[in-house]
């Protein structure tokens, strides 16, 4: 770790943070709205002044709270936003895409520092080092530098570098990067219900998107990061007795169970653009010998994305239950009971997992 990450993950003074933490929430969902507005009308001066103001505010509340992390991760955000009121920067979802992740990251850090855990996982960095370029690049290369930034923290290229968006997808103000803030936030909603879920939403997803790329991304990465989130949201639609009970399940509480995917599948189809999300996350219980629910589909009935969702949601499962083992023979056991489980998993994604945990392993 090099010697600014060892500083940035101390707390200078925990009480100061949480009123940091508590300050930022306050902001959040003023940043987040006036960035969609901007999506629709970049030309919305109101908007890009009150983003300015509140992100001003954040940048203050950090330097208050001695936070350096924050005041470091909001000082370039800030020079952009000023570029941006001054008329010489223009506008784009590739700059949105890119505010709204150092946002979300910065949330993420705060929590993790709060909990006792590291920020290397965040790719904390690289965003500062992506972020500071952007806030000294020309006009003309902020968007390939917001790619990069996007890149170089999540692993993945934006869903929206590879085209522009017409007028007609701005007015309907479908974005992926604000969408998939707000699944995120539903996912780590969920993680509060029980100990056993803490950060699980970052592990699957990683799972997820590795074994993906080890397949040479067969499936669209930003469906299969919004199916990840929201697979298992329709939990939160059934009795807590139910799906947090320790002891073995009744008939009807089993048949009950069952139907969160169903629940979970028909809020994601009614969005604009996330259908295949949908799919994966309906199919996501199926089984290639026909023995899953709730439709019983076999072998190519079943979406590739589903079959990548069925097996890092048993990994998790698995891991937790040999959790007593410590990690790495509970990692261990883990992937044995996936490997075993041939009628279960479909053979070809179970290769490119296991190359995925194996490298796990080896780092």
């Amino acid at each position: 770790m090099n010697t600014s990450m060892a500083r940035y993950n101390q707390i200078a003074d925990r009480e100061l943070l949480i009123e940091f933490r508590d300050a930022l929430n306050d902001q959040v969902a003023t940043l987040e709205r006036q960035v969609t507005n901007l999506r629709r009308d970049p030309d919305d001066h109101e908007s890009v002044t009150t983003l300015f103001r509140a992100l001003h505010t954040i940048k203050g509340d950090a330097s208050i709270c001695r936070f350096e992390l924050g005041v470091r991760i909001t000082h370039p955000i800030e020079g952009l936003l000023a570029r941006l009121r001054e008329g010489t920067l223009v506008f784009s979802p590739l700059l949105a895409e890119a505010i709204l992740l150092a946002l979300d990251r910065l949330e993420l850090a705060v929590e993790a520092l709060l909990a006792g855990r590291t920020l290397d996982s965040l790719r904390i960095q690289p965003l500062i080092d992506g972020l500071d370029g952007l806030s000294a690049s020309d006009s003309s290369e902020v968007d390939a530098g917001s790619v990069a930034l996007i890149e170089a923290v999540t692993g993945f290229r934006p869903a929206s570098a590879g085209a522009k968006l017409t007028p007609k997808a701005v007015a309907r103000g479908h974005d992926n990067a604000s969408d998939l803030q707000f699944f995120h936030r539903l996912a780590l909603q969920l993680e509060t219900y029980s100990p056993l879920f803490k950060g699980r939403s970052g592990r699957l997803l990683r799972l997820a998107l590795d074994t993906n790329t080890r397949a040479g991304k067969p499936v669209n990465p930003a469906q299969l990061e919004a199916a990840v989130y929201l697979h298992d949201i329709g939990m939160m639609f059934l009795p807590e007795s139910i799906w947090l009970k320790v002891g073995a399940l009744t008939d009807a509480e089993r048949r009950l169970l069952r139907e969160h995917p169903s629940f979970a599948a028909g809020l994601v189809e009614r969005m604009t653009g996330w259908q295949e999300a949908a799919v994966m996350i309906a199919q996501h219980h199926e089984m290639v010998d026909g023995r899953g629910y709730p439709q019983g589909l076999k072998e190519d009935q079943i979406v590739p994305g589903a079959k990548i969702l069925s097996i890092i949601d048993a990994f998790e499962a698995v891991t937790l239950k040999h959790s007593h083992r410590g990690e790495g023979r509970s990692l261990l056991r883990a992937v044995a009971e996936i490997n075993a489980s041939d009628k279960q998993f479909p053979a070809e994604w179970i290769d490119h997992f296991n190359q995925v945990i194996r490298g796990m392993v080896e780092a």
